[in-house]
């Protein structure tokens, strides 16, 4: 398993950060072990989230939000891809990414688009955060840009963007 770098924000435990973290680190996990999410859910809340392993402390987490946005980013795997895929660059499409990459990206737009109770700049803060853990490079600017790019997209009202007329969240206003 890739293991995150210590950051700054780990001597104040966060229970949702440390959640968001454990969702990418299990999203990864899934990903290249070929486990479900049942198995992910079981495995991390039994043996990674708040426990020390070969030294690295891995954060408290929130388990309602970690289990809710870990099954969410894998059930709403269909609608969030093409929302990734048409954030990202034209010729670098989702499955072109690193595996940690990916992770970040779904678990970020699961946010944007099915969390509404979650502020959208707040969310895209956190997976730049999360990105920061595991990468030194353009990586986390990257994770910045395409969340960005979703959350004007899927929640256009809270970057002051008027809704378009006939759209549902022009409805509901």
């Amino acid at each position: 398993m890739t293991e995150p770098a210590a950051t700054p924000d780990q001597a104040k435990p966060n229970p949702r950060a440390g959640a968001r973290l454990a969702v990418v680190q299990a999203l990864y996990e899934m990903e290249i072990s070929d486990k479900g999410v049942i198995d992910a859910l079981a495995e991390f809340e039994a043996f990674w989230i708040g426990q020390e392993i070969d030294g690295v402390a891995h954060p408290p987490a929130e388990t309602a939000f970690f289990r809710d946005v870990l099954r969410g980013a894998v059930e709403e795997q269909r609608a969030i891809d093409p929302k990734l895929d048409a954030a990202l660059a034209k010729g670098w499409p989702l499955r072109r990414l690193e595996a940690v990459l990916r992770a970040i990206l779904r678990a970020g737009a699961y946010e944007l688009m099915f969390r509404r109770d979650v502020p959208a700049r707040a969310a895209i803060s956190q997976y730049v955060d999360v990105a920061h853990s595991f990468y030194g490079g353009d990586e986390p600017g990257m994770v910045n840009a395409v969340l960005d790019r979703v959350g004007r997209e899927v929640r256009s009202t809270e970057f002051g963007i008027p809704a378009a007329p006939g759209s549902a969240t022009a409805k509901k206003g």
